[in-house]
């Protein structure tokens, strides 16, 4: 019995530090006037607020204000800091997980 409980903590605490990685927080960072279009009111980042996250949303056209929660609603225009491009479907809120 106590080897099964053993087998059980040692594969919770692998669970937990396998799954950490996806705990990390995204934001977003609000961009004021005079940013592109495609990022017109927010820039989504990964992780934490650093200037390489900055800096790839500036890359991408976003004169950053300061940060904040993402928005839920459709009629923000959210462009994103990962490398993959800009995740914006229809002009709407489109950051796709």
């Amino acid at each position: 019995m106590r080897k099964l409980q053993g087998l059980f903590l040692s594969l919770s605490v692998f669970v937990f530090l396998f799954s950490i990685g996806d705990l990390s927080a995204d934001g977003c960072y609000i961009c004021t006037s005079g940013s592109t279009d495609l990022c017109r009111d927010y820039c989504r980042f990964t992780g934490s607020d650093t200037f390489d996250n900055r800096k790839k949303c500036q890359d991408k056209g976003c004169k950053v204000g300061g940060t904040a929660s993402c928005p839920s609603a459709s009629n923000y225009k959210v462009c994103s800091a990962k490398a993959g491009g800009f995740d914006v479907s229809s002009g709407l809120f489109a950051s796709t997980r």
